[in-house]
This record gives structure tokens, sequence and C-alpha cells, in this order.
């Protein structure tokens, strides 16, 4: 049997005892008296996240107290949107400051950030910050050889002593995490450039999704205490107390943390102690042990006095995928926003993002000016005093947006990057443009029957029927006002011919930079 199905496996005392001998790969350093007066950042961003998935912004069927208590000393944003609508691409764009489709090649699963990009860890690291990331990579591994085809893009040797390029390979000082999402091979924790748990004489093997359908990306077998270490309900609560034992090696100098949680993508499974907690399933369960984690790591700024000049920032890399068992719950993880995770519709882009930052950020605001989960490279920086790099060339500092949440939006336009072709559309304003029909993603593409389709929903669309089929007379393009009508309810493009003219012109001139 797997180790991942064997509870006894899962809570074996060898596992624990792998966990308790991790450290960081670099002896904490003391930090001069200027160097403890640089801002600390602590970035944490969920995996599939909805804006309705969190109580502060109307969920009433999911309570997130630590989420509510961030919101309420500092600001929550209300139109915060992610560059692309599925993880890679938009975790690509939020350490690079670039966005994902100025990539000039096809991501195979090797590692996606070239050397000669700059990352947020590179950039801090040079400026003296100990910068760590805990938890889901997900941005590849290794570097593609073209004289040796991939079978999928897990199949590297995982049982070396260190690994193919990764993590650390983009700036960050020490990892800890799983490589790529929860239900995807290798089911292990990496420390660094090592298995946890690494075993010469019993190696990992990974089996491709043509031999394991699981979740449709394979598994991994053997390896039974690299394996047991890593305890599928327990993922984000081990990676959150190894981000803890950072930030307490770390407290004297400034510092970078990147946590990056795998709640609440599939598989759904959350510790015994939160299960039964909410009204939305196992779903809303899996939020509940989420919010916990957020609680243990804001508790411990507060315990080792680094609080007060530490901005953290908390958002999920897309919308939610829409789940029929918690849709019949009468919860709306994307509340009444159109589409999903996948899709340029807004329910795949707009995600909830609060900052805190006490004594710079105002308590218990709200903004509404557009911001970019992407402009945290930017922002940062500012922050910091730190030149941004001329790489990062679509990331925009939001420091006067989140001191001010009245001050004048500083970002006016950006890109959303859907899964199906055209794929990419832009927002420039109140305005929303896709240059083509459909949501861009699975919403309304048949092929992908796991997931709910337009018809299922109950949302309403000029382009579509009752049936959920779009209609013959529907225009070849779309134009929604977002200000006027942020469920996106009608298509404008016949009635505004001239911006549609302007937003595809200026669409086409942005993907025609070469920066």
């Amino acid at each position: 049997m797997h180790p991942l199905q064997t509870s006894a496996i899962l809570a074996s005392a060898a596992a624990f005892a792998l966990l308790s001998q991790l450290a960081p790969a670099s002896e904490p350093t003391q930090a001069t008296e200027p160097e403890k007066d640089r801002p600390n950042f602590v970035f944490i961003i969920a995996d599939d996240l909805g804006i309705g998935d969190v109580s502060a912004y109307g969920s009433t069927m999911i309570p997130t107290p630590h989420l509510d208590r961030l919101a309420a000393q500092g600001v929550r944003a209300t139109d915060a949107q992610v560059t692309a609508s599925v993880c890679t691409p938009s975790r690509y764009s939020i350490l690079t400051g670039r966005n994902y489709w100025r990539l000039k090649r096809e991501w195979q699963g090797d590692l996606i950030v070239d050397d000669e990009v700059s990352t947020m860890a590179k950039t801090f690291g040079a400026a003296g910050y100990a910068t760590g990331y805990f938890g889901k990579w997900h941005l590849g591994w290794g570097r593609i050889d073209p004289n040796r085809p991939r079978e999928h893009r897990s199949d590297w040797d995982w049982n070396a002593e260190s690994l193919a390029p990764g993590v650390l390979e983009t700036g960050y000082q020490t990892y800890f995490g799983t490589p790529f999402s929860a239900n995807e091979p290798p089911m292990v924790f990496v420390k660094d450039r090592t298995v946890v748990g690494r075993d010469p004489n019993d190696p990992i093997e990974v089996l491709g999704p043509k031999q394991e359908k699981y979740f449709g990306y394979g598994k991994s077998r053997g390896a039974e205490a690299a394996h047991a270490a890593r305890q599928l309900e327990r993922i984000d609560l081990i990676v959150t107390e190894n981000a803890i034992q950072f930030l307490e090696e770390n407290r004297d100098r400034p510092f970078y943390l990147h946590i990056a949680l795998v709640a609440p993508h599939v598989p759904i499974a959350s510790d015994p102690q939160f299960k039964g907690r909410t009204k939305a399933g196992a779903y809303g369960d899996f939020i509940t042990q989420m919010d916990h984690c957020v609680g243990m790591v804001t508790d411990a700024l507060d315990r080792l006095g680094l609080a007060d000049n530490t901005l953290v920032i908390f958002t999920s890399d897309n919308g939610a995928i829409l789940n029929k068992q918690v849709h019949k719950t009468g919860h709306r993880s994307n509340l009444d926003l159109l589409g999903q995770k996948t899709d340029a519709w807004q329910g795949g882009h707009r995600v909830p993002f609060i900052a805190r930052m006490p004594g710079k950020i105002p308590e218990g605001t709200v903004t509404d000016r557009l911001i970019a989960v992407s402009d945290f490279y930017a922002t940062a920086c500012e922050l910091a005093g730190i030149p941004l790099p001329a790489s990062a060339c679509d990331t925009v500092s939001q420091v006067s947006v989140l001191t001010d949440p009245e001050a004048a939006a500083v970002r006016q336009e950006m890109t959303y990057n859907g899964i199906t072709r055209p794929q990419v559309a832009l927002r420039s304003g109140e305005w929303l443009f896709l240059p083509g029909q459909g949501s861009f993603g699975v919403t309304t593409d048949p092929k992908h029957a796991w997931a709910m389709q337009f018809d299922e929903l109950g949302l309403v669309n000029s382009d579509f029927d009752e049936q959920g089929q779009i209609k013959p007379e529907a225009p070849k393009v779309q134009l929604y006002n977002l200000k006027d009508d942020p469920q996106q309810r009608s298509n404008l493009a016949e009635t505004h011919p001239e911006k549609v003219k302007e937003l595809s012109e200026r669409l086409q001139a942005l993907r025609a930079e070469r920066k």
C-alpha cells in the first residue's frame, strides 16, 4: 500500500524524527543596526483560493478569523488581480515581475526562470536580505535537454543527493516544501536540494499519468521514509512550522519570506482537528486549516517582536476552481464573478489581497484601486530602497495606494492569461477586452467535463443562451465595463466598436514588446 494511504505510516515516529532534524541552509548572521531598521517582507499565497472563500470578503459559510484579523489591521483590496488564471504563469509573474507571455519557450516542467531573469529573491539576497521559500514550488526543476524527450514533467532523478536546478537557483537561500502541487509526483518534501528522508536503498519511483491517473498527474511510490515525511493532511502545517523556524533564525537581520500553501487545491485533505468546522464541507474545513496557518505566522511575528517592521501580504495565485459538491452547499467561492480558475473572465483572476504593515498601512481600510499581485516585487523594492531590475518590466510599486487607500491608482492596465487560445485579455481602466469568444478556459470548453460548465453555474452573459451555448449572433470579441457591470453580464463589443479597436490595438502593441 502507498505510504500516503496508510495512516499508521503518516503518523510514524520516523516521519517526525526526519522533520525535527531539518535546519536552515545557512547559519543566520547578525545584522548591523541600520540593517535592523530595514523592512521585512512576508508573502503568503494560497492555491486556488477564491475571493469568496474569505469571510472578510463576504463568505458566510467559511470562517477565516485570522485573515479577518489581518484585514482589520491593514488594507483589503477589492480589485486585486493575478496575471494568469493558473498557478505556474501567475507565480512566475510574482517572482520575476514579468508577464508569462514574455516567456519565449513552452514550459515542460523544467525550471521556468531563466538564468538571465532577475527575481525578487536574487534582488533582495544581493541587498543583504535573508531569503527563504517554503511550500509549493511548481515553477519547475532542471533544464531541458533537447536530445532527451520528457515523458512527463516530474521525470527528473529525485533520488540524487543534489537535485537538478530548482528553487535555490532562483535566488532563495533556503527552501522547504513540495516540488509541485500536492496531487503531483513526487509526493515528498524537498529541503534545499535534497528529498527529505532520502534513502538510496529505497529509491523514489515516479509513475506518469499513463500508469497512474491520480488527479491526472500520476503518483510516486517506494521511498517509504520520504513519503511518510510528507503527511498529506499536514502539508501546510509542517511547511508553516519550518517557515516560522526561518523567522526565528533570521530575526536579527532583514528577511524576505515566501510561503506558498497548498490549500485549497486538490486533494482536499485537512488534519482531523479542522474537520467539520464549516458549512462548506471538506473544502471549507481545508480553508479553515489554511487560515490557522496564517495565524501561526502572524502570531510568530508578534512573539518575535517583528510585526511592526514587516509587510505581510496574503493573497491567492488565481480564482477558485468551482466544485459541484461545494456549489450545492450554497457557497460561492468566486462570489458572483463570471468564471473560475483557467478563465480570462474575472472569476479566474480577481483574488483576495490583504496587506498589513503597522504604522504605514492604515488599519481596517479598503481600496478599490487596481492592484496586480505581481506588483509585490516593485512595492517591496520601494519600501526597502532597492533599485528595481530592468527585467522586472511588468511590476509597479503600490506603496502610495497601500499607505493611502484613497490615493490615485498607479496601475491602469494589465493583461490576463487564460489557458485556451487566444488566451490573453487586456484590462484598461474600467474596461476588460477579450479578443475572442468564451471564457478562454474550462467554463466554456466542453472538453473539460471535469469542471463545472457555464450552464451549471447559474450565471448570465449576453453571449450565451439558457442552455449555456454561445449564440450564433454573439460578437467575435468581448468588451465589458467592470465599473457598471462587474459580473460581466453584457458584452458591449457591438455598441462600442471604437473602444474595441483601441484596446485590440493596444493589446497587440503590448504583445509585440520585446523586453
